[in-house]
């Protein structure tokens, strides 16, 4: 899963800090003029209410605000009290002086520019994600072999449960990861964040590699789980320090086997070792780049907040979970129940995640889309009403976007796929439901709904696991399950971002 978006436009730039903390001071007052002569028709004679005076200082301000608190924050860290709002402007405190003021000015502000908008991103940097994303799956293409298939173990090939609790393992700790030195990234300590990951990451291979072991299958299968925990923990390094290209290059050499796998038969030795350079090469760009950062200086910040590093991690852990659940539920299913009929359409769940793998960088381009409609909203609208409605519009746009996309790569992919019939309706229900719940849970946990977000995902990823332990149709349980996540997670998002206080 990709890490999480920086909640700070611009964030490691240099002065990026000051100019956020940076509050903008109350206009001085400017003398009255002496009261003209009424007689005079050029001179019309001057308000005696001093609310005009000081409408006039912050017209800027009060024309550019959707809700009076923004004016009331604002009267307030200039240092304006409920006494002085009382003394100076006759009104009973700072609240009622911005109610007053929001509603003498007019709304006006035209809108920003595009160079206004620090949510822009190169769309070929998202098409470059997606590769690095989708192309780890082809090492499964290459270690194919290293698997028992003539011996099954949870209905899965003796080796394959070792792989998925590792897997499962590796997206949890290396998401609570990618989140905790994202943190330190966003305090300007980059030797914090480089020792962070120096730190977690091969933690987190051992765990998962050592959890796996103990799962136990044929030692060529446990070598490869090993090789993906690796891989993951480098993987993750190389995201978060902004190193997609370097990750592209050490998948070069699984790309290259996949394509000659189909054109010649390679034997189990040249496998392995393209396997083999793959993990090397992400090894060692992992290694080079964490060795940059432990070089540069150190600061003195308090890290990032435990709470929401564990929240994260349990965000992975459910997602991860949810996935799994839709690639290999039926097979699981099959070998707890083996005398119950067999799960119709389940080999369209391979193109089902292929085509969900492929997407995940259009997600993240989507999430990134999101936010600048949103920070255009907050610019355009003219009360919290028009704000809630903008950004429901763009919630469901690109929510929306996003779903057609997945249906149509499942479309794409399906006819490239060996004995994969085109998917039935109800599997579709269940991967766009799935599409939907992960897409809204990453724009959720993008903008610091950690906990609400992570609760949901476990507790929808338990029921799916309950309910196959139970016996229950596993594409059925996906359907509840993901459509329940959904359901909750949709109006959840339309609430919480709604709010313009989410998105300053």
């Amino acid at each position: 899963m990709s890490g999480p978006l920086r909640l700070v436009p611009d964030e490691g730039t240099p002065g990026w800090a000051e100019e956020t903390m940076r509050l903008r001071t109350l206009p001085p007052r400017r003398r009255r003029p002496q009261a003209p002569d009424p007689a005079d028709p050029k001179h019309p004679p001057v308000s005696a209410d001093p609310l005009d005076d000081l409408a006039e200082r912050l017209a800027d301000l009060c024309a550019d605000a959707v809700h009076p608190y923004e004016i009331a924050a604002f009267l307030e860290s200039d240092g304006l009290t409920d006494e002085q709002a009382a003394l100076l402007y006759g009104r009973a405190d700072a609240f009622t002086l911005a109610e007053e003021l929001f509603a003498k000015v007019d709304r006006r502000y035209p809108g920003p520019s595009s160079a206004e908008n620090p949510w822009r991103i190169d769309p070929w940097r998202c098409v470059l994600r997606g590769l690095v994303f989708a192309l780890p799956g082809l090492a499964y293409l290459l270690g194919a072999d290293l698997f028992a298939p003539h011996r099954l173990r949870y209905g899965l090939p003796s080796g394959m449960a070792a792989t998925a609790a590792a897997t499962l393992i590796s997206w949890a700790w290396n998401q609570a990861l990618a989140h905790r030195a994202y943190g330190w990234q966003s305090r300007l300590d980059r030797r914090s964040a480089g020792l962070t990951l120096a730190i977690g990451a091969p933690l987190g291979a051992v765990l998962a590699g050592g959890c796996g072991w103990l799962i136990g299958g044929p030692l060529a299968a446990l070598v490869f789980l090993l090789g993906q925990s690796g891989y993951l923990a480098a993987a993750t390094v190389l995201l978060v320090l902004g190193r997609e290209k370097h990750l592209l290059v050490a998948l070069a050499p699984s790309a290259v086997g996949a394509l000659l796998v189909h054109l010649v038969d390679l034997n189990g030795l040249a496998r392995a070792a393209v396997l083999v350079s793959t993990l090397a090469a992400a090894l060692g760009l992992a290694g080079w780049e964490l060795t940059d950062c432990l070089r540069a200086p150190a600061t003195v910040h308090t890290g990032p907040s435990w709470s929401s590093t564990l929240a994260a991690g349990l965000f992975g852990l459910g997602v991860g979970t949810l996935t799994m659940v839709a690639g290999l539920g039926a097979a699981v299913h099959h070998g707890l129940r083996p005398h119950a009929p067999a799960v119709p359409d389940s080999a369209a769940a391979g193109p089902a995640l292929v085509a969900l793998t492929l997407s995940l960088g259009l997600a993240e381009w989507l999430l990134y889309r999101y936010r600048a409609a949103a920070t255009t909203a907050l610019r355009v609208s003219l009360s919290p009403g028009d704000f809630r409605r903008r950004t429901t519009l763009a919630l469901a746009g690109c929510l929306g976007g996003y779903v057609a996309a997945v249906a149509a790569l499942d479309y794409a992919v399906t006819p490239l796929w060996a004995s994969a019939h085109l998917i039935s309706p109800t599997r579709l229900a269940a991967l766009l439901l799935l599409a939907a719940a992960l897409w809204t849970a990453l724009l959720l946990q993008a903008l610091s709904v950690a906990w609400r977000t992570a609760g949901l995902a476990v507790f929808a990823a338990g029921s799916e696991i309950l309910a196959l332990l139970l016996g229950g149709d596993p594409v059925m349980a996906q359907v509840y399950g993901c459509g329940a996540a959904a359901a909750v997670l949709v109006p959840v998002a339309v609430v919480v971002l709604g709010r313009t206080t989410r998105h300053r």
